[in-house]
């Protein structure tokens, strides 16, 4: 089936049951199995914030079992050299030639494990790979697959031999989404179904199946496309954005890149809920994912206690709705 034998619905009714499928193996995280799955709509990356042990990994590979897409892993640590994760140039001793060996980044979906544990040249190799959508070895450039889409998880609390990633990669990452500890309803259903055989490493024997595939996703973007955002809708946006420049707390503020990505994820998240137009409450709804990344907070206001996420909170109660 091509995406032009795809409706519209029948696009919208597979990622719904992508998500009820991803959901189904990652308890108490309906916002983050969103996340991604408004990441694969918009072609965008996102980066996937939690202590150990909460599912970001589960995650990501419950997302691809469920979807009909190539996956691959790395685990970055500190001795990761660009060329294991972009491949490199080796010399074949039976032709008497050098051939270029695709790396891991070669793949429909990413997974960067522990992003921050690699050091900047390796961190950079993968930065012209999610924004350019190719790499550049050897003089060629050779493009990714399509889609592309890097899943980067991060710990939040350890940053003892860690690289902090600039701001230039940070703004690549679509959305931010944060992984907290679930609650006791939701850890008591996590020990209930491993007590009855579910293996987080074995998602085939759980159920988990493909209910999507690539035509899904190229149809359900051509609809992403057309859905309308109106001017006022747009200019809180942009309301939004620059009112974060302004912000004493903030030493920078959301670019015009984050004001373009929080239209992309507000499109997005409106053709899901199945409505072809875009409000104030998506925008609102999409804020913290898509910004929190993206802001600088000044060092006298972290020592206060303020976060991206409370900091953006005043920014929205700050900014008139548009009616």
């Amino acid at each position: 089936m091509t995406s032009t034998e795809v409706s519209t619905a029948q696009a919208r009714e597979a990622l719904i049951a992508l998500k009820g499928e991803v959901g189904s193996a990652v308890v108490g995280n309906d916002a983050a199995v969103t996340g991604l799955i408004l990441a694969l709509l918009c072609r965008g990356h996102v980066l996937v914030e939690g202590v150990p042990g909460v599912g970001k990994t589960l995650l990501v590979r419950a997302l691809s079992a469920a979807l009909s897409l190539e996956t691959k892993r790395i685990q970055f640590t500190p001795d990761l050299m660009p060329g294991d994760v972009t491949g490199s140039i080796v010399y074949d001793a039976h032709s008497g030639e050098f051939s270029f060996r695709e790396g891991p980044v070669f793949t429909n979906l990413l997974l960067a494990d522990e992003i921050n544990r690699t050091p900047p040249k390796t961190q950079s190799a993968l930065l012209e790979a999610m924004e350019e959508r190719q790499v550049s070895l050897d003089g060629r450039s050779r493009p990714l697959p399509d889609p592309f889409i890097v899943i980067a998880t991060q710990n939040p609390v350890e940053y003892e031999g860690t690289y902090s990633l600039p701001e230039a990669q940070l703004d690549r990452f679509l959305l931010k989404l944060t992984m907290p500890a679930p609650s006791r309803e939701d850890e008591f259903g996590i020990l209930v179904r491993h007590a009855q055989g579910f293996d987080p490493r074995d998602l085939g024997a759980a159920g988990i199946k493909p209910v999507a595939g690539p035509e899904h996703l190229a149809a359900a973007r051509h609809a992403v496309g057309a859905v309308t955002v109106r001017p006022e809708v747009i200019g809180y946006i942009v309301d939004i954005c620059r009112a974060t420049r302004s912000t004493p707390s903030i030493r920078i503020g959301v670019s015009p890149r984050g004001a373009t990505a929080l239209l992309a994820a507000t499109r997005a998240w409106a053709w899901l809920a199945g409505r072809d137009y875009a409000t104030p409450d998506d925008v609102k709804a999409l804020a913290r994912p898509a910004l929190r990344h993206r802001l600088d907070l000044r060092p006298e206001a972290e020592l206060e206690g303020a976060t991206a996420d409370g900091v953006l909170d005043r920014v929205l109660a700050s900014v008139p709705v548009p009616r």
